[in-house]
């Protein structure tokens, strides 16, 4: 929102607003003998949207194709109580749904205006509401509010955030009758014997990512001294029930104390790495390669403004994590050291696999997770990679950039100059700039408004939200701005999601409002 100043707590100086992140069995009930069964409605069955960024490697690809734009179908509020801010913009950071392969529509909820959580199943074909679990979540300290998250295993269990640094979790997501139960990383022994004063001192920090084994990783912070002896990390549990713990401290030896807020983890595609954001106080942080299995360390590597050679922002508003490419390469966007010296972009790094070889940055990064796009989608591209990266790509007014905020595809791979500094960054392959003009910045547009959106390789089109109310198709075949839909009127907010369900239906959050859009 570059009309809307932010406080930035870790530089000192105003930030532009981002757009502006034991198993339980299901109970089955007996049907009673009836004369005449109706015939049940069909149900879509395909690929499921199981996390933020839609996989453990966080590519957001689309597994079939997008419905046309043409309708609103149905739509259920994220936040029951929004806060806005004194210039109406709306500064929280609202968690990806998850969808089941069976088209259950998992929301995270936002029941209060300073707490209160639920997740809730809906039909992905009605938005009926199915089931309704409450958790007790409590926020961690923050600025921006965070991201509140679900994720769902390939075995169908989802699993939420509670308060404690537990999780909740349902066997069967699509099940109306399943159980909610409770586990925690450090012991469920340890959490019942100390409820009251571990509510009060462990937080649930980032997005919760499944692997594909059912594993679950997440970021926590702890107060010292806190009943469990825990020292704020990242947190795995098993698929088989066992938890543990790495304390970020011990893993950068005291340079970082926690894992960067609302930064979920992403796994490797062969299931052995856990790539994870930390930070500290000043937001200088590095990102970690750890074994899947034991936490161990196995690299680390300080993130760096490539302009400056100095330590890169890592901010606790931004909703960027790590993104797996499919030849292994590691991708996560930062802020500048100095911020607004690029123009508030920030810029997206690049490693290989083991994040002892830095690549090509990005020009655009800070509140941003790239979307992982084959490289056939696009026709007119002529180069050697296998796929680019589509990534928002706003040059932020109000006396930074230009106001002309676009989306881009670029090649992880080729160069070219950038524009905003003298570092050679990655190739813009194709950019569409935002149609709508800025009442507030003459010769302006709005800003898009993801932090990471839908690829669908089938139309070889990306879905993406605005803040000015709509969401678009991009085809990249014409580079034409080919479909809208207006879903609010528009206004400043925190960068939200866009995602697919498994019979093509698009959604996107605006104004606090999930959208499902189809034909």
């Amino acid at each position: 929102m570059q009309q809307h100043t932010l406080r930035a707590a870790l530089f000192g100086a105003s930030l532009l607003a981002a757009c502006g992140g034991g198993g339980g069995t299901a109970s089955v009930a007996t049907l009673p003998p009836v004369v005449v069964v109706p015939t049940p409605p069909v149900v879509a069955v395909g690929p499921a949207w199981t996390s933020y960024g839609g996989d453990a490697q966080h590519r957001s690809q689309a597994g079939v194709a997008t419905q046309a734009l043409n309708r609103i179908l149905w739509q259920a509020p994220v936040d029951l109580a929004p806060v806005y801010s004194n210039g109406g913009a709306l500064l929280t950071h609202y968690g990806s749904p998850v969808i089941t392969a069976q088209n259950t529509v998992i929301l995270p909820v936002k029941t209060g205006a300073t707490a209160g959580f639920r997740f809730e199943g809906r039909s992905g074909s009605s938005g009926a509401v199915l089931w309704s679990a409450a958790s007790d979540y409590v926020m961690p300290a923050h600025r921006w509010i965070p991201s509140y998250n679900v994720t769902l295993t390939a075995a169908n269990r989802v699993y939420a955030a509670g308060a404690g640094g537990k999780v909740y979790y349902r066997d069967n997501a699509d099940s109306a009758t399943a159980t909610t139960q409770t586990s925690a990383f450090f012991g469920d022994a340890v959490y019942s014997a100390n409820q009251a004063s571990l509510d009060t001192q462990v937080f649930i920090n980032t997005p919760i990512t499944a692997d594909g084994s059912g594993n679950i990783y997440f970021g926590f912070t702890a107060a010292s001294a806190n009943s469990a002896g825990l020292a704020s990390g990242i947190a795995r549990i098993g698929a088989d029930g066992k938890g543990s713990w790495a304390s970020a401290s011990t893993l950068t030896l005291g340079a970082a104390t926690k894992v960067a807020m609302n930064s979920a983890p992403a796994v490797s595609a062969d299931g052995k790495m856990l790539y994870v954001v930390v930070n500290n106080d000043q937001a200088q942080g590095y990102i970690l390669g750890l074994d899947s299995t034991t936490l161990a360390l196995g690299s680390r590597t300080r993130l760096i403004d490539p302009s400056r050679g100095t330590p890169a922002g890592v901010s606790d508003d931004s909703t960027a994590s790590p993104v797996v490419g499919p030849d292994g390469d590691v991708y996560i966007g930062v802020l500048e050291t100095a911020f607004g010296e690029h123009n508030g972009r920030g810029w997206l790094l690049h490693f290989d696999r083991t994040l002892n070889q830095e690549k090509l940055p990005g020009s655009f990064g800070w509140d941003d997770t790239p979307s992982v796009v084959p490289a056939t989608m696009v026709p007119s591209y002529k180069g050697s990679a296998t796929y680019l990266l589509m990534t928002k790509y706003n040059n932020y007014a109000r006396g930074l950039g230009d106001g002309q905020n676009k989306l881009a595809v670029l090649d992880p791979n080729a160069a070219q100059g950038d524009p905003y500094s003298s570092v050679q960054v990655m190739k813009e392959v194709l950019t569409v700039l935002g149609p709508t003009p800025d009442p507030g910045y003459y010769g302006g547009v709005t800003e898009w408004c993801i932090n990471v959106a839908a690829v669908d390789p089938f139309t070889k089109s990306i879905l993406a939200n605005s803040e000015d109310g709509y969401l678009y198709r991009w085809d990249l075949t014409s580079n034409t701005l080919s479909q809208r839909i207006k879903l609010t009127s528009g206004l400043g907010e925190s960068y939200t999601p866009t995602l697919v369900g498994p019979d093509g239906v698009v959604y996107a959050i605006n104004n606090a409002i999930l959208f499902a859009v189809g034909k």
